[in-house]
């Protein structure tokens, strides 16, 4: 398989980290609304995205991540 093959298909893994208050209720409505986000995006929800821990990005790019989004 050529180089550019194995490109084209390849698709990040982003690993979100949104604020409850703010970033999430949009992701969740987009659930409610029965709209899909990629499967190979995770959010993950946090009390305040002030709140996020810089070992926490650390450690999401450790096991495998392409992408960190932090989002208030």
């Amino acid at each position: 398989m050529s180089v550019a093959a194995e490109v084209k298909g390849w698709e990040p893994k982003i690993v979100a980290f949104c604020c409850h208050w703010c970033a999430y209720a949009g992701a969740d409505l987009a659930g409610l609304n029965r709209l899909q986000y990629p499967a190979n995006a995770r959010i993950v929800r946090v009390p305040c995205s002030g709140r996020v821990n810089p070992q926490f990005v650390l450690r999401a790019f450790q096991r495998g991540a392409d992408g960190v989004l932090v989002a208030g």
